[in-house]
């Protein structure tokens, strides 16, 4: 959409300018601290992913849902600023000994590293340190699906997992700017979704879930602080770039390449892609199913308008999973997708009931304490495309 590129270029080059006049202040008052962020990563066959980025502390607090949007601009202006440390030396400890990467020049770090990932089950770290500089280290973790998967989950973040509402720019904007992690909202039922897809149909498969986003780097600790609050299933969180450039407008083909290197990673494992009919996520997800036959198991889009399925991506979507014999399901509804799953004997069916109660808390029905966000959107049809057979379940 025009204006998400608006807001991409309206994002750089403000993270520009408050370079600019960060630079001028650090020769008066000194640099901050330098620490390195450290970002989940994933592994599998003998190398990990390691993901992480060297730049100044800004110092911000820790959200509370009291704090003010006037304090919560602040400091996201804070996160945009992020002043990198360009190719910053960084010591790797493991156990496969010990190795010296070179950050890029906007102070980011992503290198495959190999080792020996047959000796883990799930979450792991390496240990990251500044070679020259103050004494910085951080531990990186990461994630080697366990061999009781049964299969893996790709979702998308905004409008899938957390209310965003990027089909209007003033209230997608406002959630961005103006809203921290604990004042943002999920969709009603999906952390219990969530969890009962990482359970999966025996409750103990610790399916891996992958959180692939468009969203800054910048915004990594909200989303991150966003999930654990939330009670949503950690996973490796991968996000992209916004520095100025042709590809800031490439969003596409950077999600594309990203899910592409998940399925590369575990040749072996079913998927099952989650995303919205908002963005690009029908165009990116029908090359996967194309590209990967038999490889995924389902497709669960969100509903964002009343006819989702009219759009001529979402038409292709359709197409190419019907000729993969694979099955769509389009619904603004958690439950729709939980009860799809419970068919198929992805999730256990006495989850319905955790999902529907969690349901109705989030929608303020069931006691949870309200929390301040964008409104609940009009409910919108469920269609499922089940290879040549297509339903309309609701209007």
């Amino acid at each position: 959409m025009d204006w998400q590129e608006d807001l991409r270029r309206l994002a750089a080059s403000v993270r520009s300018r408050l370079k600019e006049r960060a630079s001028t202040l650090n020769r008066v008052i000194g640099p901050d601290p330098v620490y390195i962020a450290a970002y989940r990563g994933y592994g599998g066959a003998g190398r990990v992913l390691l993901l992480g980025r060297v730049l100044e502390n800004e110092g911000l607090a820790q959200a509370e849902p009291s704090h003010s949007k006037l304090r919560n601009l602040l400091a996201m202006l804070k996160r945009l600023e992020s002043d990198p440390q360009p190719h910053a030396r960084v010591r790797v400890r493991g156990e496969a000994g010990m190795r010296e990467i070179v950050a890029d020049d906007e102070g980011f770090i992503r290198q495959w590293i190999e080792m020996d990932t047959a000796r883990v089950s799930g979450w792991g770290s390496l240990r990251l340190e500044l070679v020259t500089g103050p004494s910085v280290a951080a531990q990186a973790p990461f994630l080697v699906p366990a061999a009781t998967a049964s299969y893996g989950v790709i979702s998308d973040m905004d409008d899938t997992v957390l209310q965003s509402h990027v089909t209007d720019f003033i209230q997608a904007a406002g959630m961005v700017l103006l809203e921290n992690a604990l004042t943002r909202l999920p969709f009603p039922g999906v952390a219990a979704f969530y969890r009962a897809l990482e359970c999966g149909r025996t409750g103990n498969d610790a399916n891996p879930i992958f959180y692939v986003s468009s969203s800054p780097w910048n915004l990594y600790d909200v989303i991150s602080e966003f999930l654990n609050a939330q009670g949503i299933p950690a996973g490796p969180l991968l996000l992209r770039d916004w520095d100025l450039g042709p590809s800031l407008l490439r969003n596409a083909a950077y999600k594309l390449g990203v899910i592409r290197e998940i399925l590369a990673t575990y040749p072996g494992l079913r998927f099952i892609l989650i995303g919205d009919s908002a963005q690009e996520d029908p165009e990116i997800y029908a090359d996967v199913v194309a590209g990967h036959p038999g490889r995924i198991l389902a497709v669960y889009i969100r509903n964002v308008s009343r006819y989702p399925e009219d759009p001529p991506a979402m038409r292709i979507l359709v197409e190419r999973i019907s000729h993969a014999g694979s099955t769509l399901v389009l619904a603004d509804d958690t439950l729709a997708a939980a009860r799809h799953a419970v068919a198929n004997g992805w999730i256990r069916e006495e989850t319905l009931r955790s999902i529907g109660e969690e349901k109705q808390a989030d929608e303020g029905r069931g006691g949870k304490e309200p929390t301040p966000g964008v409104q609940e959107a009009a409910p919108a049809p469920t269609v499922v495309i089940d290879s040549n057979r297509t339903t309309r379940e609701s209007d």
